[in-house]
């Protein structure tokens, strides 16, 4: 067995770069938008997808459930001059609906998802308990079909609340912009933790099991899985490839929606890396035993210790062992005196 060792130049250079992914990790709850990806810039896993889940775009998945046909989730341009792409948006997140020929069952939805660490909304200097507090939700939005649009926010610690609002009636294939003061309630709760705190959820459609005419729009109330949303209108979910399409996602301290904060490509790239991490590393099994040990760091800490899966080259098979927030170890076999590829994911996500 040959333990593979790391000069100390490259040490001392992950370590840079650890500490410096960790600084940027920071800035969500320090600096104005405490969404990430919210211009969707990223997306590690992939462009297009009819996954249901986290697919495409990082630290956004879309959801659904009683499709007749999935829809498709993709990473996609936005269109020169139009508004979004003025102010600075390339990309967007677009839902585009299968042909859903059995109609709009009870149990269907389609939605758009993304969570917050608790932590974020604890320190971002909320005072969430007060109903003279602000955060302020904006986002631009898009629909192939003139219709309302449903969403809810989602506390997930103590007693769990949801915030159900209305995008108003959109002008189809006309980009909107949506803003929502949303004030602080007694009952709401955000442990100072790594774990899930608070859900945003945008609605391309939710059957009646999930929603109710009593719903009161713009008010926490108990969260509710039967009414976390008004009565969704169905016509959309029920024209074959409807298109819903979002970008410019931010969510702020205080009442007034102020211009978006634009990040570097970079630094949106390490701030997603806190929880989802997709690379390649190059090996060599170096002994007649054909074993070859490796400690791999990544390049900013994670939310939690991740689920790490390998696909290694070469008819080597490698086993992640002691995963934490800071790098995985492992044990690779295979031919002795072979080199092989080992592409590998790390899972943090909440």
């Amino acid at each position: 067995m040959a333990l593979n060792t790391v000069s100390s130049e490259r040490l001392s250079t992950n370590v840079k770069t650890s500490n410096l992914g960790t600084e940027l990790s920071k800035k969500v709850g320090q600096s104005k938008n405490l969404i990430i990806n919210g211009a969707f810039l990223i997306a590690e896993r992939g462009t297009s997808s009819t996954t249901s889940g986290l697919a495409t775009v990082d630290r956004f998945q879309q959801i659904h459930n009683g499709t007749d046909e999935a829809p498709t989730q993709a990473q996609v341009d936005v269109a020169s001059g139009t508004t979004p792409y003025t102010n600075g948006f390339r990309k967007a997140f677009k839902i585009t609906n299968g042909n859903q020929s059995g109609g709009a069952g009870v149990n269907d939805y389609i939605w758009i998802q993304t969570k917050l660490e608790s932590q974020h909304i604890a320190n971002s200097g909320w005072n969430y308990v007060s109903s003279s507090s602000y955060i302020t939700l904006s986002f631009w939005v898009k629909s192939s079909v003139e219709q309302d649009f449903k969403g809810y926010l989602r506390s997930r610690d103590g007693t769990q609340l949801m915030y159900p609002f209305n995008t108003g009636t959109l002008t189809a294939d006309t980009w909107t912009k949506i803003t929502k003061s949303i004030p602080g309630n007694s009952s709401l709760q955000f442990d100072n933790d790594v774990n899930e705190g608070l859900q945003l959820n945008i609605g391309c459609f939710f059957g009646d099991n999930l929603t109710s005419a009593a719903t009161a729009e713009n008010a926490w109330a108990t969260w509710n899985s039967s009414a976390r949303a008004k009565v969704f209108t169905p016509t959309w979910y029920t024209t074959d490839n409807a298109t819903f399409e979002i970008t410019g996602v931010q969510l702020e301290l205080g009442s007034v929606a102020t211009d978006f904060e634009h990040r570097t490509v970079a630094e949106e790239a390490l701030l997603c890396k806190r929880y989802y991490i997709s690379s390649t590393d190059f090996h060599h099994i170096c002994v007649n035993n054909g074993e070859s040990d490796r400690w791999i760091r990544f390049m900013v800490e994670m939310r939690d210790a991740p689920t790490v899966t390998t696909s290694p080259t070469n008819s080597v098979s490698f086993s992640p062992q002691n995963q934490t927030k800071h790098g995985f170890a492992g044990n690779g076999s295979g031919s002795s005196l072979a080199n092989f590829n080992m592409p590998w994911t790390a899972d943090a996500e909440l």
